[in-house]
């Protein structure tokens, strides 16, 4: 069973690249997963990193295939086995992120989980280790100040419109979206003394909930033109799969206007449409501006990072250990199949003829199948014990042996190829003297 990941994020890519990259992947992932054969997968999207996670068989050669198909070499990552393992541990833990310590990254790790389990793309394998991930990402939070002040992309937003407009006090601010993100975004700046906090969301009731708790106002979603005139500050964070600002709203909206516009989309997809930018007096940055107060927060954060990075090195030892007690498990548990299936067809056959000859009950029967369980559980005692010192040892390839040679516990050769097999290499056992006296 090998593990691995395909990652691509803020390190490598831009927005841009990251969105496309989902538009193309969503469509096609299932039948290009089903192609290469692995057994489970699962993906994370966020506003600044997709990461595909497979567990099976040559899981290296899908993910190749998967850049080569999508065209991303050079701007994705793949990582196999430990440092996969590693990988997943320091996104949950906020180590990756752009934003060091970001919060929201662990419940959108938690929330992929839970969907893709939903949609039954995880198993046994992927479900332990993002599970593990995810305690990881909170024991990380809890013994060190990683997500220590601001440490999301919406507080990230907020500190960069504060420097460009050199103070958000007296401001008219404009919330775009009154989701997770949103909500982060409204905290944030409902600190900085502005004048008023705007909350425009498609669902009237959301936005009127979010400005409750922050002391906002909420305004109709199809106003935003005119909400767009009277702000300094726009800040975009809905989950619209199209553009909720249209560059000929913001037009209509700067026509006799004399103070700029910020304007802020930290949305994925992108909220704002294409060449809004250009228009005069109005600024617009997106993630990738972020990069600087990430920075900046990484400067601040290093001596938590090494603390960070500490627990998950102690936490992946654990993670490995329990995984190669799966790998054997998986490998005891066919050898332990297949004998209970052959045994007990066998003693329904014994049963039957001792029963025909001298009329057994069903005490007799229950005599029997304990004899054939004390004897496989005997018979299996050493081998068992040798799976599991193979597995933490690392010797991998016995393990494989034994799931191939015990199909996995399912049984799958006919009698009559296995009799036909016997039969050959009875015959090629005996001296070619012998053969035909």
């Amino acid at each position: 069973m090998e593990i691995g990941c395909l990652t691509i994020s803020h390190k490598k890519a831009n927005v841009e690249d990251i969105e496309k990259l989902w538009l193309k992947v969503r469509t096609d992932l299932d039948s290009y997963i089903s192609e290469c054969g692995v057994s489970e997968y699962a993906y994370i999207f966020t506003c600044n990193r997709f990461e595909l996670y497979l567990a099976g068989g040559d899981v290296e050669s899908c993910l190749r295939g998967l850049v080569s198909r999508f065209d991303i070499a050079g701007k994705a990552d793949i990582l196999l086995g430990d440092e996969c393992l590693l990988h997943l541990m320091r996104v949950a833990a906020g180590v990756e992120s752009m934003i060091v310590g970001e919060e929201q990254i662990l419940g959108q790790v938690r929330h992929y989980h839970n969907l893709c389990r939903k949609e039954g793309l995880t198993g046994e394998i992927l479900d332990r280790v993002f599970s593990k991930a995810i305690q990881v990402g909170r024991k990380v939070r809890r013994e060190t100040e990683i997500s220590r002040g601001s440490v999301s992309i919406g507080s990230a937003a907020v500190d960069v419109a504060e420097r460009i407009l050199g103070t958000l006090k007296g401001k008219k601010a404009l919330l775009v979206g009154a989701g997770e993100m949103g909500t982060l975004v409204a905290r944030a700046i409902a600190s900085k003394e502005v004048e008023a906090v705007l909350i425009a969301n498609r669902t009237f009731e959301r936005a009127e909930e979010l400005a409750r708790k922050i002391g906002g106002i909420a305004v109709k979603f199809d106003k935003l033109e005119e909400y767009l005139r009277i702000c300094d500050v726009v800040i975009s964070a809905t989950s619209a799969p199209h553009k909720i600002i249209k560059k000929s709203d913001v037009e209509k909206a700067m026509k006799g206007r004399k103070s700029r516009l910020l304007i802020i989309d930290i949305a994925l997809p992108r909220d704002v449409e294409e060449g809004v930018g250009d228009i005069d007096g109005v600024e617009l940055l997106t993630i990738d501006d972020l990069r600087k107060v990430s920075e900046e927060n990484l400067k601040k954060r290093l001596g938590e990072v090494e603390k960070a990075e500490q627990i998950i090195r102690e936490e992946l030892d654990q993670l490995k250990m329990l995984l190669k007690d799966m790998n054997a498990k998986a490998a005891i548990a066919a050898m332990y199949s297949l004998a209970e299936k052959y045994v007990g067809e066998e003693i329904e056959e014994l049963y039957s003829r001792l029963s025909a000859r001298y009329k057994l009950d069903d005490a007799a029967k229950e005599m029997l199948e304990d004899f054939a369980s004390s004897l496989i559980r005997k018979f299996l005692r050493e081998p068992t014990v040798r799976l599991r010192e193979a597995a933490r040892n690392e010797k991998s390839y016995i393990i494989e042996a034994v799931r191939y040679l015990f199909g996995d516990g399912n049984g799958r050769i006919p009698e009559a190829k296995a009799e036909k097999t016997e039969k050959i290499e009875s015959k090629e056992d005996i001296p070619r003297s012998e053969v035909g006296s």
